[in-house]
């Protein structure tokens, strides 16, 4: 390229860094310092052998330099050993552009003085062995730059957050639905039985590759029994109380065999491999314990639980199922008070009608027979007033525990009223159902009741059996027959059975 009057002569090519730039001609420099100085850039050249052969004045403002940082002459590796010592090349961009000088090849990189300006240097080599240096100041797009990979790295983290939250919600709102799914079957259970064969099925599902099992205290409270497990095998029939730390300490226990955690005794098993992690959640109904969920989590069983958090999640079913076990035992005491009679703990008259009633359904349906004992306690009234009611309820207690101790469990045993007892025998013709109203009134007969500090006279009862159907086909019939038997028995002396074959014709005397 050559210039003559002020114009560039265009037919000459330009020449590339690969050929390298010719400043040899001192007019063509003046030229080029001229149109150098009022450039944004500062630009500088260096001879072959490292020397400032040519700079323009911009270079001070671009590189914050004064004259006495460099002039002509200038060596280049003073001039970069005083960039490195302000720390404003690091000692990366120096070896590696070091490197790329003694190669003759182009290189760039960045400066960063002290008023926190960018300055970008770029170095191509010329025709002669030297190089042509520009400074360009570039804090500005840095930056938008920097900002702009800001705004994509906040982008980014936001749609991560919001892609999290999403996550959460759903995965929520399936644990809410399960939860709710779970709900609806425990609400439904008649009895502690069903309750327990839904929690095995669902805490199967819930919980997948987990293992677990759900304890109950029993009446006594002194031992928890074993009620369900999932997926099989490992249920104690029973825990001791003080041998879990969740029923010790009165909340959910996590172990984790990595941490400052210790075994429940409980979880301990002869000969087995102690688990790694575990969780124990206390079964907790309107403040009361009654009973544990143990849950393992290092089964190694195929499966995925796919839960936020295993351990809350565990803990939530475990509220879910102590409301549960705890409607399902209020409803079942709330229904016992009522076909229950308070003082005995037979069935009361409500109960024994209803049932004599299912009875004959059942009978009449399969072509069965069932047998009624109406019986009641001889000169109960005497009784009464010889030795207190107090007393009385005492032998009123006593026949019914014998009652109970004589019936078979599907024989239902009643307290109709007052000192009046009835007993359903299923599957029973009139000849059975004598024999055990006789193995009942031995039985009484024999017991002896104590009250205070002395026993009580001896207890004795009379007894009036009747039959499905022979004696009637339905329970007014039936109450009817048995009872003319019952007064039979009466007027024959009492303590003794009689049958409505024997039973006399209506007009009888009553009981007294």
């Amino acid at each position: 390229m050559q210039v003559k009057q002020g114009k560039i002569d265009t037919d000459t090519p330009v020449p590339t860094w690969q050929d390298g730039l010719d400043l040899s001609n001192d007019g063509q420099a003046d030229l080029a310092t001229e149109i150098m100085n009022i450039m944004e850039q500062g630009i500088l050249v260096w001879s072959e052998d490292g020397i400032c052969e040519l700079h323009n004045t911009r270079i001070f403002d671009v590189l914050e330099i004064s004259g006495a940082d460099l002039t002509i002459g200038t060596e280049r590796d003073e001039f970069r050993d005083n960039s490195l010592s302000h720390g404003q090349i690091s000692d990366h961009d120096r070896a590696w552009s070091d490197a790329l000088i003694k190669a003759h090849q182009p290189y760039s990189f960045d400066l960063t003085l002290p008023s926190g300006r960018v300055v970008q240097t770029s170095a191509r080599p010329a025709r002669g062995g030297g190089y042509v240096v520009t400074f360009t100041d570039v804090s500005e797009s840095r930056r938008v730059a920097r900002d702009l990979a800001n705004a994509k790295i906040m982008a980014e983290m936001a749609e991560g957050r919001a892609k999290d939250i999403l996550a959460t919600e759903r995965s929520r709102q399936a644990e809410a639905k399960m939860l709710g799914s779970l709900d609806e079957w425990l609400q439904s259970c008649k009895s502690l039985d069903e309750l327990f064969m839904i929690v095995t099925k669902f805490m199967d599902k819930l919980l997948p590759g987990t293992a677990g099992q759900l304890y109950v205290y029993s009446n006594s409270r002194d031992v928890l029994d074993g009620v369900c497990s999932w997926p099989s095998g490992d249920l104690h029939d029973h825990i001791s109380p003080d041998s879990c730390w969740a029923l010790r300490r009165g909340r959910a226990y996590e172990y984790e065999a990595a941490a400052m955690c210790f075994l429940c005794d409980h979880a301990k098993a002869d000969g087995a491999v102690a688990p790694s992690e575990y969780i124990c959640v206390p079964i907790v109904a309107h403040g009361d314990t009654v009973g544990l969920l143990h849950i393992r989590f290092d089964t190694g069983q195929d499966g995925a639980v796919h839960v936020r958090d295993s351990s809350e999640f565990s803990v939530r079913c475990g509220e879910h199922i102590s409301m549960a076990i705890a409607n399902v035992k209020l409803r079942d005491e709330l229904h016992d008070q009522s076909i229950r009679d308070p003082l005995t703990g037979l069935y009361n008259r409500r109960y024994f009608l209803d049932a004599m009633r299912r009875e004959i359904s059942i009978c009449d349906r399969k072509k069965r027979s069932f047998g009624l004992v109406s019986f009641d306690a001889d000169k109960f009234k005497n009784f009464n007033d010889n030795h207190g009611h107090d007393a009385g309820d005492m032998v009123l207690r006593a026949i019914g525990k014998k009652l109970l101790d004589v019936a078979t469990p599907d024989e239902v045993c009643c307290r109709i009223g007052g000192e009046e007892f009835a007993v359903i025998v299923p599957n029973a013709d009139l000849a059975r159902t004598v024999e055990l109203a006789e193995e009942l009134r031995d039985a009484i007969a024999s017991t002896q009741v104590r009250y205070v500090d002395g026993p009580l006279p001896r207890v004795t009862i009379s007894a009036g059996v009747s039959a499905f159907p022979v004696s009637g086909t339905n329970p007014q019939s039936l109450l009817k027959k048995a009872d003319q038997a019952l007064y039979l028995a009466k007027a024959d002396g009492r303590n003794c059975v009689r049958s409505a074959g024997d039973a006399p014709p209506p007009g009888v005397a009553p009981r007294k």
